[in-house]
C-alpha cells in the first residue's frame, strides 16, 4: 500500500478528516506499518503504552480481563485503538487481539501528541471518540447491573 493510499484511509477517519493531506502524509511516513495474524495481540492489558494503532485493514477484539476475559468491543478498518493509555499515561486498559489478518499504522506517543498540538480539531475529535466510548460503556454497565439484579 502506498503512502497516498494510507492518507486516503486516514482521511476517512473522523479524527483526521480535516487535517491537511501533506501533514497526513508526514504522519504516514513517520508511522510504522505492522501486520498481525489472526489471534495475535497488538498489545496486552497492563502493558506500558508507547503508541496508538490505526487499523487500515482487518478487525480485532478489545478484551478486558477482570477475573475472566470479556470482549468489550470490536474494532475494524478506520478505527483507532490504544490512544487512551498514551493520553492518560497509564498502562493499557485492554488487550487488543486481531480476529483476522490486520494491518495497522503504529503512531508513537510523541507523533500523536505533536499532531494533536498542531491540529486542535484533532484534539476535539479525540474527545468525541472517547466520549462516545464512555457513553457506550456506561450503557453497558447499566444493562449489566439491571441483569444482575434479576
Amino acid at each position: 500500500m502506498s503512502i497516498e493510499q494510507e492518507v486516503e484511509i486516514l482521511r476517512k477517519i473522523p479524527l483526521f478528516a480535516n487535517i491537511d493531506p501533506a501533514k497526513l502524509k508526514l504522519m504516514c511516513f513517520a508511522s510504522e506499518r505492522l501486520t498481525f495474524k489472526a489471534g495475535q495481540s497488538l498489545f496486552d492489558q497492563g502493558d506500558s503504552a508507547d503508541s496508538a494503532y490505526i487499523i487500515v485493514a482487518g478487525a480485532a477484539d478489545v478484551i478486558v480481563t477482570t477475573g475472566k476475559p470479556s470482549v468489550v468491543a470490536h474494532v475494524a478498518k478506520n478505527d483507532i485503538v490504544g490512544e487512551i493509555a498514551i493520553l492518560c499515561d497509564v498502562p493499557r486498559t485492554a488487550t487488543v487481539t486481531a480476529t483476522s489478518e490486520l494491518t495497522a499504522l503504529k503512531v508513537t506517543k510523541d507523533l500523536f501528541f505533536r499532531m494533536v498540538t498542531d491540529f486542535p480539531e484533532m484534539g476535539v475529535e479525540v474527545m468525541r471518540v472517547l466520549a462516545h466510548r464512555l457513553e457506550n460503556t456506561t450503557a453497558d454497565l447499566i444493562k449489566a447491573r439491571a441483569a444482575a439484579r434479576g
